[in-house]
């Protein structure tokens, strides 16, 4: 399949070459005087002005002409931007948002569960990048601030802004940049348009899991019209997608810090690293996404316009992961004789009494994402008043249901022997195994490995107190993200030689983010009637599915069934977590009010021979903050917790300049920006859910180095947490030296001010209950989130779009875009430690793509790399981790052909499109040792086949 496709690219592209003529590539671009409110996709759409500027309203059709209005608008924009606009209606360049962004300078995307969902830029990881959906700052189903990407269908975007220096007048930025989605202006067609789209898609690695799929579709609809003398316009977008992935993932106990015999003495050939335990499974998910957008603008004379849009995604995703988890030198088992030892790692062996936890588990996510604004622009008489009202609001529901079952109880049942080998260019580890984990005879709903930890307690009728087995868990995070917006701004034009328009404005934000986390432990109802008599039940052959295929790692095939029928059937009874972290199910809330006045001066001034444009601005920012969580502690086996209110209020004052040096040869253009950014701290590093706990025996200690107070864990937050803060300037020399064709060169360098990591502070505990005498001391210390000392990031991109009948006029059609990253931090928020990596961080990024594209063929293969990076990945309970994951590089490829004008099937396009085509997995390591691998997930390629068809 990916040998096809690409013999496809290159076959069409050659043959067209060969016998076409030498019709100019820009025929089909039409371009005409107009307002920058119409056409200015890289200035903020709140605003509708790029500087009040006249550029060009290009209307494309293929890659190539997408380019060039990308470059057009790149050219004229007023800050230092890159853009990425539709080839048509319903079609970006890409399958998916994330996709087309990762393509642009500096810009890397992490793959989650296969998907391109987010996104790093200029070394910074998704907490720095804010998204907003026609100027507007939008919510997120996540406990960042970043999007996740895949909740926004490509369909029924019109094109991407991604700002990387700030103007006064862009509300909601961030510190590395801000992306700004587009929708469809109706008016910006001069005539109806109705366009239908359709595909089918294939994952390569089959069926993992029985009940999963490896076909999918999706499909597309956009109407665009125009009525009332060309005064209202109206447009409506779907989109549809049914889309299957299948995982064949390995993760290895440790998280990269695998154990050594002796934690005394270093690493050695005679104290080598070993394989702490091994969890392997077959994840097939399936992602349902149904995206709504609809447009509604009305411009009754020249100098009034005003515009409704509205946008709506539903996201249901369902996820089978079943396998085996190894317990290994962390457990009972034993290393057997004479083990394959190499540069300090046991690189070879086995494992005797190896008792295999067997996991047959279920994660749902269903959400709801909703957007609405109002827009409306009036000018005259060289005054401009702009006002926009914006509404964003995300509705989460998750939920992780994991079941368990082995040969029997902790100490009882068959024992396995496992022999390990390194494979670190295949799975990390591939493995040996005597059991039959597939027998349904042999493994029982069961508490395998003792994880209850006598946790779980129920009197029996004999009155007395007994420990539970544990057969598995479940917990349903919720998230509420609710966002007002309103704004209102006033431009005036100027008549000076320097200067041609002046803007004041102000802009205010109420957002609330509620976050719950309910948690159950999950027990056989067998177990649960009779506590006194804990045993292991046979899986009803009701619940069986068909095995799942863990081939791939060596261990064969393993039981499949579907917990929730067991919980449906009475086979499983749910007992409400008690443990210090599940009181109060991990709720918070946070409460954020924004206050923004914003300045600009825009700038035309004649200095010789070279005009200058841009603009000088400021922005004047007061945030009022708070969070309200509960405080847990645990004593003497009983749990409390106190409900704790704390928040803060600060000013931050942003100054930015964007000069723009036009050349006496308009072709050449020099950059410079200067700016202070910032960037909120998480919403989840804001809560003020702690833990803490209580020392009655030091209640009369003064001293609070010996306080009976104190607090941490990887869940506490903090709720007086300021921004990251940095002082930035780039500078950019650009060339612009065909219609497609342009040669950029930007160099940047941040200075943070202030960074967000783990300290020691002194916290107060006034109020919070005590369990024996009355403490002399209410403060203590607590580990959380501050604000620490920042450090330098600093880098230089390098980016060429080249069409090659600049060459030579037999290589009419082909092109190539390629652009290289390189990005250095050095970030200390803690003078007495070693800097540290920032999430998200690649030093090198790099992407090209040869383009085919002449008379209706277009072939394209792409590939996007990136160095190594701190990956976010999900943890326990589906909390964040943070592990360093491997360089990669993604192949993509398409091809397409559009009838032209003369064929009666003008209008419709068929395409084949081809993604990780050399099946490039995530591969997760510690120590900067690559042959520790603690995650590998095999995502294989993906190939689409479809059509589309515009009338």
């Amino acid at each position: 399949m990916r040998f096809a496709l690409l013999a496809t690219v290159a076959g069409a592209a050659m043959l067209q070459a060969g016998t076409a003529g030498a019709a100019d590539a820009g025929d089909s671009i039409v371009a005409q005087r107009t307002d920058a409110r119409q056409v200015a996709q890289a200035a903020p759409a709140a605003t509708g002005s790029a500087g009040g500027e006249m550029l060009e309203e290009i209307i494309v059709s293929g890659f190539r002409q997408s380019l060039q209005a990308s470059l057009e608008q790149k050219r004229n924009a007023t800050q230092v931007v890159e853009v990425i606009t539709a080839e048509d209606i319903g079609k970006l360049p890409d399958n998916s948002i994330a996709e087309s962004i990762a393509r642009l300078p500096g810009i890397a995307a992490q793959r989650i569960d296969g998907r391109a969902q987010s996104i790093s830029l200029r070394g910074l990881g998704p907490d720095f990048t804010t998204t907003l959906l026609n100027g507007r700052e939008q919510v997120t189903t996540g406990n960042n601030r970043s999007v996740e990407f895949d909740q926004y269908p490509a369909e029924i975007s019109s094109g991407v802004a991604v700002y990387k220096t700030s103007q006064s007048n862009v509300i909601g930025q961030g510190l590395a940049g801000t992306v700004d989605l587009k929708t469809i202006r109706p008016l910006d067609y001069k005539e109806r348009v109705v366009a239908l789209s359709a595909r089918t898609e294939y994952v390569t690695n089959g069926k993992l899991n029985g009940d999963s799929d490896e076909y999918g579709y999706r499909f597309s609809g956009t109407y665009v019209d125009r009525f009332a003398n060309d005064t209202l316009g109206v447009s409506l977008g779907v989109s549809h997608l049914m889309q299957p992935t299948q995982i064949k993932s390995t993760r290895f106990w440790g998280d990269g810090n695998y154990p050594i015999p002796n934690g005394d003495l270093p690493v050695s050939d005679t104290n080598p690293y070993i394989i702490g335990g091994a969890e392997v499974r077959a994840n097939s998910q399936t992602l349902k996404r149904t995206g709504l957008v609809a447009t509604v603008q009305y411009e009754p004379t020249d100098n009034f316009v005003t515009t409704l849009d509205f946008y709506y995604s539903k996201f249901d995703d369902i996820q089978y992961q079943r396998g085996i988890e190894m317990p290994l030198f962390w457990s009972a088992a034993q290393v057997g004789p004479n083990p394959t030892v190499q540069d300090g790692l046991v690189t070879g062996g086995t494992f005797s009494d190896v008792k295999g936890v067997g996991r047959s588990d279920i994660r749902e996510t269903k959400a709801d994402l909703y957007s609405a604004g109002w827009n409306g622009q009036y000018s005259k008489d060289g005054w401009t008043v702009t006002g926009d009202v914006g509404y964003s609001a995300a509705d989460r529901k998750s939920s992780r249901f994991e079941a368990y079952f082995g040969t029997g109880r902790a100490g009882t049942g068959a024992t396995d022997t496992l022999g390990f080998t390194s494979t670190p260019n295949d799975f990390g580890w591939q493995f040996t195994h005597g059991l039959n984990y597939a027998d349904p005879n042999l493994m029982l709903l069961t508490d395998p490995g003792g994880w209850s930890g006598g946790a779980l307690k129920k009197q029996g009728a004999d009155g007395v107190l007994y420990d539970l087995d544990q057969n598995g868990y479940l917990n349903t995070p919720t998230i509420k993200d609710e966002l007002w917006s309103a704004r209102l701004d006033v431009t005036r034009e100027i008549e000076s030689e320097a200067f041609s328009a002046v803007t004041l404005g102000v802009n205010y934000t109420d957002r609330t983010k509620d976050y719950t986390q309910p948690e159950w432990y999950v027990v056989t109802t067998a177990n649960f009637q009779n506590p006194a008599n804990q045993g292991s039940i046979t899986i009803p052959s009701t619940a069986l599915l068909r095995p799942t295929k863990l081939g791939f790692s060596g261990l064969g095939d393993t039981i499949a069934f579907d917990p929730r029928k067991l919980l449906a059937d009475g086979t499983y009874t749910l007992m409400k977590c008690e443990r210090a972290n599940c009181i109060n199910d991990l709720a918070y809330s946070i409460d954020e009010k924004v206050w923004t006045g914003f300045a600009k001066i825009d700038l035309d001034a004649q200095l010789g021979n070279v005009t200058l444009t841009g603009n000088i601005g400021a922005q004047y920012i007061r945030t009022e903050q708070s969070s309200t969580g509960p405080s847990i502690t645990t004593e003497n086996n009983v749990t409390s917790f106190k409900i704790y209110t704390a928040g803060a209020k600060y000013n931050n004052f942003l100054p930015s300049a964007n000069l723009i040096f036009t050349m006496p040869d308009p072709d050449h253009k020099v950059r410079l920006a200067a700016s202070r950014q910032m960037a909120r701290a998480r919403p989840d590093q804001l809560s003020a859910l702690s833990t803490y706990s209580y020392n009655p025996a030091q209640a009369q200690n003064p001293d609070i180095d010996y306080s009976p107070w104190s607090a941490g864990g990887d869940n506490n937050g903090n709720p007086t947490l300021k921004p990251w803060v940095a002082d930035a300037v780039d500078a950019t020399y650009e060339y612009y030296f065909a219609d497609a064709g342009y040669l950029a060169i930007n160099t940047y360098y941040k200075w943070l001010k202030t960074y967000i990591y783990k300290e020691k502070t002194v916290m107060d505990f006034t109020g919070f209950p005590v369990d024996g005498p009355e403490p002399v001391l209410r403060q203590g210390y607590s580990e959380r989130p501050s604000n620490g000392n920042g450090g330098d990031i600093y880098g230089v991109e390098f980016a060429l779009a080249l069409p090659f009948d600049l060459v030579s006029e037999a290589l009419d059609g082909f092109g190539m875009t390629g652009n290289v990253g390189y990005t250095k931090t050095t970030i200390t928020p803690d003078p007495s430690q070693p800097s540290q990596p920032i999430p998200g961080f690649s030093k090198y990024t790099a992407q090209g793509t040869l383009y085919y594209d002449k008379d209706g063929f277009q072939a394209r293969v792409s590939a996007n790399y990136r160095s190594k990076f701190l990956a976010e990945v999900t943890g326990f309970g589906q909390s964040r981790s943070l592990r360093m994951g491997k360089g990669e590089t993604i192949m993509d490829a398409q091809v397409s052909y559009e009838f032209q004008e003369g064929s009666s099937l003008k209008g419709l396009t068929i395409m084949l499109q081809g993604y990780n085509l050399t099946n490039e997995p995530f591969i997760a390591y510690g120590r900067g040792d690559t042959r520790l691998v603690e995650r590998y997930e095999d995502y294989g390629s993906r190939y689409l086949l479809g059509a589309s068809y515009k009338f």
